[in-house]
Order: C-alpha cells, then sequence, then structure tokens
C-alpha cells in the first residue's frame, strides 16, 4: 500500500490523537467501521478464538500482519521468543512503542526472518493471499520458514453467508467472481484513501484442499458462532 492508512492511524491511537477510526469499503457493496480501540485490545478483550490459538502457541513464534501488536505482546509478556512482521512502517513503530523487542517491517514473500515453531495468522492474516490463485505461493513461502515439527495457526471466515439467495434457495454469485471468497477493499482515514487492494476469506474446505495440495495438515480447532474458524497447519510426514 502506497500510503500507510493503517500505521497512520495507529501512531495517532497510540500517541493520543484518537478522533476517528478507520472506514472500509468493499466490492461487496458494504461500508464499514475498523475501531482503532479495538486493534489495540487486551488479552481480556479478545474473542474465544484468539484466546485459543494465543494459547496453542508453541516455540519461537512470527506474528504475521502484526498490526498493532496486541496479539504479540500479550505472547511476550509471557515469555516467548515473538517476531512481529508487519508491510506498515507506522504499525511497526507502534509495535516499537508498545515494548516489543523483535520487529521486522517487510512483506511476508520477501522478507529475510529465518524459521520458527509457530507462524499466527490472526484477524484472517491468510487473506494477505488475496486472491485463491496466490494460495499455492503463500503456503511455499510459510512452508520454507517452519522448523520441523512447527504449525502454521490462523483463521478465517466462510463469507457465503453474504450474498443474496436466488430463487432456487441458492447463493447468487457475480459470474465474474472466480472465488466468492475474494474482496477487494479500499481504506479511508482522516479523508485519505489507500489504493484498492484484494483480500481473501477461505471456507475450511477449500483451506482444506488447498493445504493438502501443498504438503501440509489441516486440522480445524474451533469453529465461532459467525462462521469464523480457526486451524492448524504442519507439515506431513
Amino acid at each position: 500500500m502506497e500510503k500507510d492508512i493503517l500505521g497512520t492511524a495507529l501512531l495517532d491511537f497510540h500517541n493520543g490523537n484518537y478522533a476517528e477510526d478507520i472506514i472500509t469499503y468493499s466490492s461487496l457493496d458494504e461500508k464499514d467501521t475498523l475501531p482503532l480501540p479495538y486493534l489495540f485490545r487486551a488479552y481480556a478483550q479478545m474473542p474465544e478464538l484468539e484466546k485459543k490459538a494465543l494459547a496453542l502457541c508453541k516455540g519461537t513464534v512470527l506474528d504475521i500482519g502484526c498490526g498493532a501488536g496486541s496479539h504479540a505482546l500479550y505472547l511476550q509478556e509471557q515469555g516467548f521468543d515473538v517476531t512481529c512482521l508487519d508491510q506498515s512502517k507506522g504499525a511497526i513503530a507502534v509495535c516499537k512503542a508498545r515494548g516489543i523487542k523483535n520487529l521486522h517491517e517487510g512483506s511476508l514473500l520477501e522478507a529475510d526472518l529465518g524459521t520458527f515453531d509457530t507462524l499466527l495468522l490472526l484477524m484472517n492474516g491468510i487473506g494477505i493471499a488475496g486472491q485463491l490463485k496466490h494460495i499455492d505461493l503463500v503456503f511455499n513461502r510459510l512452508k520454507s520458514l517452519l522448523n520441523q515439527n512447527g504449525q502454521i495457526l490462523l483463521d478465517s471466515s466462510d463469507i457465503m453467508y453474504m450474498f443474496e439467495l436466488d430463487d432456487d434457495g441458492g447463493y447468487w454469485i457475480p459470474e465474474d467472481t472466480p472465488y466468492y471468497g475474494e474482496v477487494r477493499f479500499t481504506m479511508e482515514y482522516k479523508k485519505q484513501k489507500s489504493n484498492e487492494f484484494s483480500w481473501l476469506y477461505l471456507d475450511f474446505n477449500t483451506l482444506q484442499r488447498a493445504a493438502d495440495f501443498n504438503g501440509l495438515s489441516c486440522e480445524l480447532l474451533f469453529e465461532g458462532n459467525h462462521y469464523e474458524y480457526l486451524a492448524r497447519l504442519s507439515l506431513k510426514g
């Protein structure tokens, strides 16, 4: 993203200049709000899915797309060796200001990171793939970051419910959509808009098939009340 909308907003909040939230616009014709206080939530305010994921972390941890660093900060306080990764300069600056020790500014595909026991992708972190056709590239990159017996913990959502029902009782999905979980977003903050970017929501069956194709086992760990789930991926054999 050329404009660091997220990082600018996070820095404002951390520095006591909170006056508004981030507005998101999506290709699903939805306008929504991303409340900045939620991105700084303490462990007690985290949903059950996130608490479950944090409890399952082991060894060295890479928090991919760390944002304001709330998950990494909790893990660090519990004694974990955790590294934050985000391509937002502002997000990394906030993580540093909050006391997180190990930081890396850059993209998942390009950063020189080493290997880890746990790769953490929360808040639909697998969405960074953007489109389903890129999932093999992302999975192969994640595999290269895993130690033997390591794990990938990720959550996503099946967003089929967001599409309208047709006369036959099925869901109406536009014909030009390769996969219904591919969504295009724009973010706005203080009258500045980001460039449009793609984000991927994966239903569990699609995630499982893609993982299997890429030599990863896939285990469903938790299902929420609103189509969200937590999964664990690990190297086969």
